[in-house]
């Protein structure tokens, strides 16, 4: 079963453009939610999941897997994607 990959960011956030922009280069399939970007009541539900995964709620938050990277971290976004392919 194939591990999932999610990123919470926002759109005008930098840093996650270029965790997106990362994840596309590396051909890694996954799902994104720009927050900032959804309606009320989808926001703070997705939110509330947020807060249990990182409760500070910064961005971005990647989950790969059980794994939790916060914030921009390109050598420990690399390592998991690279975990991913074997």
């Amino acid at each position: 079963m194939p591990v999932s990959v999610k990123l919470y960011s926002l759109s005008t956030c930098s840093h996650c453009k270029t965790a997106k922009k990362l994840l596309e280069e590396c051909g890694c399939p996954f799902d994104f939610v720009d927050v900032d970007r959804l309606e009320k009541e989808d926001r703070k539900t997705v939110l509330a999941d947020l807060k249990n995964i990182n409760p500070k709620r910064s961005f971005p938050t990647l989950v790969i897997g059980d794994k939790v990277i916060v914030g921009y971290r390109e050598k420990e976004i690399l390592d998991a994607v690279d975990h991913l392919s074997g």
